[in-house]
């Protein structure tokens, strides 16, 4: 199972991520899904530079 999805990733995470978006137009509407898909890219967005410039380490590591 392992040599398959590591043989497959991306079309296996692919269609998981289209089902989502599927059942989440269905359910909840089309402007409510594209409100959705886009507070996570940007909240993706945010998460990605606040790694890459290293803003939160000092905060982080002292809080131990």
């Amino acid at each position: 199972m392992k040599a398959i999805f590591d043989e497959y990733k991306l079309p296996i995470i692919g269609g998981v991520v289209g089902l989502i978006i599927a059942v989440l137009l269905v359910t909840i509407g089309f402007f409510q899904t594209l409100l959705l898909i886009i507070m996570v890219g940007i909240g993706t967005a945010i998460g990605l530079y606040l790694d890459k410039s290293h803003l939160l380490d000092e905060y982080l590591n002292n809080k131990e």
